[in-house]
């Protein structure tokens, strides 16, 4: 379940992503530690809401472009 509050990420690099998963990591730690049971919820859905944002950013980079496709395949003749 994604966090509600947490709005458009389309801004953000996925450095920028990263760092603020990382941060909301330690964040959680800390909330685990105190016994604050609420808190670790809202941080969970705000994780969550960071790492799909951040999977799609890295989708979209991963994914082949246009005629990239042909230029492997002229490459690579295995045949």
């Amino acid at each position: 379940m994604e966090h509600p509050f947490i709005n458009n990420l389309d801004s953000l690099t996925t450095e920028q992503l990263g760092s603020k998963i990382s941060e909301l990591h330690k964040k959680l730690g800390i909330a685990y530690r105190t016994g604050n049971g609420y808190l670790c919820d809202q941080l969970r859905m705000a994780i969550e809401s960071y790492t799909t944002k951040h999977q799609q950013k890295m989708a979209e980079l991963n994914k082949p472009r246009d005629g990239d496709d042909d230029a492997f395949k002229s490459k690579i003749d295995i045949s």
